[in-house]
C-alpha cells in the first residue's frame, strides 16, 4: 500500500486529512493561541536573560552590591533566571490546560473521525 491509499480497516488518518484539517480555521485558531502565548512569552524571558548576562559584564559593582551576608546581587539575580523558568512552565501549563488542549481534543476527534 503507498502512502497515498487509505487504510481498509483503521489505522492512522491519511494526507488528504491531515491537509484539510491544518488548513481549517479551528487548527489556525488553535495556532494563534499558542502563539499569542509563547512568542511575548519568549522575548520577556530572551529580553530578562540578556539583562541579567549585560550587567554581569558590565555592571560589576552593581551586581556585586552584598544583600545579605555574602549573598549579592548578581546571585540573586541568577536564581531568579530558574524562578522565572518554573514560573513561566506553570503559566504555560495553565494556558495549555485552558486555551490550547481543550481545542485540540476536539481536533484530534474530528481526524480520528473523518480518517476512520
Amino acid at each position: 500500500m503507498s502512502s497515498t491509499e487509505r487504510p481498509v480497516s483503521g489505522g492512522a488518518p491519511d494526507q488528504e486529512v491531515w491537509a484539510t484539517m491544518q488548513a481549517s480555521p479551528e487548527f489556525g485558531d488553535l495556532r494563534r493561541r499558542l502563539r499569542r502565548f509563547v512568542f511575548p512569552m519568549t522575548a520577556l524571558f530572551l529580553g530578562w536573560y540578556l539583562l541579567y548576562v549585560i550587567l554581569a559584564d558590565y555592571a560589576h559593582g552593581f551586581m556585586s552590591i552584598k544583600v545579605v551576608g555574602n549573598i549579592n546581587i548578581g546571585l540573586v539575580l541568577g536564581l531568579l533566571q530558574f524562578v522565572s523558568t518554573f514560573l513561566i512552565t506553570t503559566l504555560y501549563v495553565r494556558h495549555a490546560n485552558k486555551h490550547l488542549d481543550p481545542l485540540a481534543e476536539d481536533l484530534r476527534h474530528k481526524v480520528e473521525k473523518e480518517g476512520a
